[in-house]
């Protein structure tokens, strides 16, 4: 095990062999130079070539929903000949659930890693630009944009645009809308980037972090890859490490290492539980978390999920539900506002397990929350309310102990303590929230009729605000029942304006010839099989 650090960006800590972290623990951050030196540059390789050995070792996408990489770009392919179009490669960067760093950490101190993958992939299947989508680190998106300048091929071919720092933004519909220009939220249907992507052509959109696995394969080949890991998912992974932990860092291990050897090397107490997969994923007990496996298969055999790989234990001295109900607030206020179980559904879970939280709920808030759940399940526009489904329910089927402190006992005596992330930031301060002046209210209750998504009456007819900022398809109602309160008693807070952003101008190429790519197998240099 080892750990390296740059500055302003992720630690880095290891459980065996370096790959996806090769070069450093040397080097805060690999230029180009520094890339070839330790890389060198990739095979070039087909199509056919890149589809095989990807089948090979099983390699799946690396943002969470572990959809296998040979099936996408087969699919981009067969879309691009059918139609007789060129195609496009999109790195998904955006990297929006709190938590989450892995992506953060190769973007600012590897950052070719991804581009390599991204140019191979490009150059195999002819395509005519590779966009970069980014969200809030400015840091990761200046590494980016600066490794792009760095390189002559990239330079003519690729172009970062950036989107809001939002939990949704990285939802593949969602970021190919941002990229055409249009409002950066899922579509509300179901439509594959390989068949109508950005400009409507066939479009590879993978993680950044699949990517890089994708040049790390093509570098050692499929057999040396698969000297490492378990024999059903063989490499390495890198999984983001936090919540209680004394040491957060971006992890790089072989799957099948238990995931009790991560948490120790961070010195993480799993507590009352370890959440596996992020905000969209799954609540273990202590006791399973320390003896389950690092890998899809071992995490989905005790009910959990490997996601995009962070882990969150809670720890002790916080309480449970305390940190859960703050996390479905904050989910709640990311919803796109396009359907019923989002705009409705989610904040009505929030609202139950605050009243669980504050005492005032009992045993009916627990029924609304679990009814809720159960209501929105699968009937989303989009993953969204699954996801926060999969969160809560796991967590009352977990915290079962401290779900009974608050149930019978109102509290389970412990603060909220807030070891959940959280984004922070500019775009976040500057967010609107309704308050209410209660030397004015006189409980009127029609604030509660005009947006029902975010104020809901207590047994005495007097509003309860849901805890989150306004979201933007809900400004105009919010604005709405401030205007129209009887007593002048509700009111929005000031916000600055949000600064805008320009997205770099594309320099379209017909192709792609770069550095980072042309070698053979005897270009292959320092990275290590395991």
């Amino acid at each position: 095990m080892s750990s390296t650090k740059g500055p302003e960006a992720p630690a880095i800590m290891r459980i065996g062999a370096a790959r996806l972290t090769a070069g450093l623990d040397r080097m805060p951050r690999l230029d180009l130079e520094a890339h070839r030196d330790i890389f060198g540059p990739l095979p070039r390789l087909s199509a056919e070539e890149l589809i095989s050995m990807a089948e090979q070792v099983d390699l799946r996408g690396q943002g969470g929903a572990a959809f296998p990489f040979a099936r996408k770009l087969s699919a981009v392919m067969q879309t691009a000949e059918t139609n007789d179009c060129p195609t496009i490669v999109v790195v998904n960067a955006t990297e929006g659930e709190p938590g989450s760093i892995k992506d953060k950490m190769l973007m600012i101190r590897s950052p070719y890693l991804i581009l390599s993958g991204a140019a191979l992939v490009a150059e195999a299947i002819g395509a005519e630009e590779i966009v970069v989508g980014v969200a809030g680190n400015e840091l990761a998106n200046r590494s980016l944009e600066a490794a792009i300048a760095a390189e002559p091929g990239l330079r003519k071919m690729a172009r970062v645009v950036q989107l809001p720092d939002r939990f949704i933004s990285g939802e593949s519909g969602a970021l190919v809308r941002g990229i055409n220009g249009k409002r950066p939220v899922p579509p509300g249907r179901k439509i594959l980037a390989s068949d109508f992507g950005v400009d409507d052509l066939p479009t590879l959109l993978s993680n950044a972090s699949t990517f890089a696995q994708l040049a790390v394969l093509a570098l050692l080949g499929p057999e040396r890859f698969a000297a490492v890991g378990t024999p059903e998912e063989p490499g390495t992974v890198l999984l983001s490490v936090g919540g209680s932990a004394a040491h957060p860092a971006v992890i790089e291990a072989p799957t099948g290492v238990p995931l009790a050897a991560v948490l120790d090397i961070c010195q993480a107490p799993a507590g009352d539980g370890v959440l596996v997969g992020g905000y969209h994923g799954m609540w273990l007990p202590a006791a399973t978390a320390y003896a389950v496996p690092v890998s899809r298969e071992g995490l989905a055999a005790v009910g959990g999920t490997l996601g995009s790989g962070i882990v969150l234990p809670l720890g002790d001295g916080t309480c449970p539900l305390g940190e859960v109900s703050r996390i479905a607030s904050y989910l709640a206020g990311e919803s796109a506002g396009q359907c019923g179980p989002c705009k409705l559904g989610l904040p009505s879970i929030a609202r139950a397990l605050a009243a669980l939280i504050d005492g005032s709920g009992g045993i009916e808030a627990l029924d609304v929350a679990r009814r809720s759940a159960a209501a929105v399940a699968g009937r989303g526009a989009c993953s969204h309310p699954d996801g926060v489904t999969r969160f809560v329910l796991s967590a009352l089927d977990v915290f079962t102990e401290d779900l009974a402190a608050h149930v019978f006992h109102s509290s389970c005596g412990r603060p909220v303590r807030g070891v959940l992330p959280l984004p922070t930031g500019p775009e976040q301060e500057e967010q609107q929230r309704l308050v209410v002046d209660w030397t004015r209210c006189r409980g009127h209750g029609l604030c509660a009729h005009l947006i029902p998504e975010l104020i809901h009456v207590d047994g005495h007819g007097y509003p309860v605000i849901l805890n989150i900022p306004v979201p933007s398809w809900l400004e105009k109602d919010a604005e709405q029942a401030v205007h129209m309160c009887p007593e002048l008693a509700l009111r929005l807070t000031d916000a600055a304006p949000v600064p805008t952003r320009t997205a770099p101008v594309s320099i379209p190429a017909p192709q792609l010839r770069t550095g980072l790519v042309g070698g053979g197998s005897s270009s292959r240099k320092q990275i290590t099989a395991g």
